[in-house]
């Protein structure tokens, strides 16, 4: 199976392959963004040491399982977000989720993130789309998403309904096609 190259540099921003010798640096930021994290990530209102621990475990099995390609989003030498791709979408899609501490917000970091996983998906055999799904109240991940030239193709209830104390329960879904990143739609 491809898998992506482990580490990926876009602008100001580089990924890395995240390494479960990195659970200190994840649960600093992790623990430091809990207040910008919780409305949206399910998983944050639980967050500690241990969830992290396991987080790092299992993105290094799905790794190597083909499932799921995670990333720490480094910027001036420090882990500053997560980010990856994953295969739950059904067969050729890639899904980009993408979190930051809150201090590196509005600098443009997330859509760098976002647009070298775009890249690195396409570059993979097989893929033929790539999406963004977030909840109709986040609209800076929607903003990310236009940025990068994704079209929303769908917002309705998400069928589990709000996960999160922010979330509205409305599924918002953006996707870029291989087609129209082959045709220079997503800034190739």
């Amino acid at each position: 199976m491809d898998k992506p190259a482990e580490i990926l540099s876009c602008d100001r921003v580089e990924l890395r392959r995240w390494r479960t010798a990195d659970l200190a640096e994840l649960a600093r930021a992790t623990a430091e963004s809990l207040e910008h994290l919780i409305p949206w990530m399910p998983w944050a209102a639980s967050h500690d040491r241990q969830q992290t621990a396991e987080f790092l475990a299992r993105n290094q099995v799905e790794w190597q399982s083909g499932e799921g390609f995670g990333y720490a989003i480094t910027a001036a030498s420090a882990v500053v977000g997560s980010c990856g791709l994953v295969r739950r979408i059904g067969p050729g899609g890639l899904e980009i989720g993408y979190w930051l501490h809150p201090r590196w917000t509005g600098q443009g970091l997330a859509t760098m993130a976002a647009g070298a996983l775009v890249r690195e998906a396409f570059a993979l055999a097989g893929t033929e789309r790539v999406e963004i799904h977030h909840d109709a109240a986040n609209p800076a991940s929607g903003a990310v998403a236009r940025r990068l030239g994704l079209t929303e193709v769908s917002r309705a209830p998400a069928p589990e309904g709000p996960e999160a104390p922010g979330e509205t329960g409305i599924r918002v879904i953006w996707r870029m096609t291989a087609e129209q990143w082959a045709s220079g739609a997503g800034g190739s």
